[in-house]
């Protein structure tokens, strides 16, 4: 007996969990003020004030960012980032103010205003990996499919995630980083470009090139990203790789979160279908 493609629900379960989840920006600038999420684990921002006091810039241009990157409230918080970028346009901090304003739009639903702030700021910083690769994750996970423009969005998607993965073969180690900061850094950004391609062939509909990107994304991860789990479950569902299915749904079923009691159903079903195919 034929079996069915499994993606319908896995769509569906893609469809639910875009819109509460945060925007896995790698930021070199974590601190007190900044969007959970569950990719960031180093405080580049500390790193970066053990350079040289000169090197820092306009004073008041320190004082502006370290007010918007403390700020909680997102309407705020979007308001104080757009005065930045307005009035210190050349800042060595506008690169970060950039990275953090977008995850404040997406955190806000505001797809408009995302947009518009990503378009600026790659427009500004065409070589900057973790705009691309945080850019590329948001429009894979904010796809709509009655958006007219949803394919283009997924193509341009898919060019940030390549243009940040090709940036990370010869990278460059920043003056305020040591060498195990630049590495984890240097993680993080495949990470996220893998994640956002994975997601970006699932749409697609490849799910031999989802699942190569989502391995990649998950397989040396100690937290990996339970999204990426569901989905790379998805991809091997839709391969007819039953067993491998109900592994990543297992795994992300041990994440506590809103994925968790979907993940435990869709295993269950892998492994009646496993059983079934044999």
């Amino acid at each position: 007996m034929k079996l069915p493609k499994a993606n319908s629900g896995i769509w569906i379960a893609i469809g639910v969990m875009a819109a509460s989840l945060f925007l896995p920006i790698i930021s070199r600038a974590q601190g007190p003020g900044s969007v959970n999420n569950s990719l960031t684990q180093m405080d580049g921002r500390q790193a970066r004030t053990q350079m040289d006091e000169k090197s820092l810039g306009d004073p008041k241009a320190e004082q502006a960012y370290d007010k918007f990157h403390g700020e909680k409230d997102l309407d705020k918080k979007i308001k104080l980032g757009n005065e930045f970028i307005n009035r210190y346009a050349i800042s060595n901090h506008a690169d970060e103010v950039y990275e953090e304003l977008a995850q404040a739009y997406y955190a806000k639903h505001d797809m408009v205003g995302f947009y518009t702030c990503v378009d600026q700021g790659i427009a500004r910083f065409p070589n900057d990996s973790t705009l691309l690769a945080v850019t590329g994750a948001a429009m894979a996970r904010a796809y709509n499919r009655e958006d007219p423009d949803a394919q283009k969005r997924l193509e341009k998607a898919e060019n940030y995630e390549k243009q940040a993965i090709e940036l990370m073969k010869n990278p460059k180690l920043p003056g305020y980083m040591s060498e195990q900061q630049f590495a984890l850094y240097k993680k993080q950004v495949l990470t996220t470009a893998h994640s956002g391609l994975g997601l970006i062939y699932f749409r697609q509909e490849r799910f031999d090139d989802s699942v190569r990107e989502l391995q990649q994304a998950t397989q040396d991860a100690a937290t990996p990203d339970p999204t990426d789990l569901l989905v790379l479950g998805g991809g091997y569902q839709n391969l007819n790789k039953f067993k491998e299915a109900a592994d990543a749904f297992n795994r992300c079923a041990q994440i506590a979160g809103p994925l968790q009691a979907g993940c435990k159903s869709y295993a269950d079903d892998s492994l009646k279908r496993a059983a079934q195919a044999r």
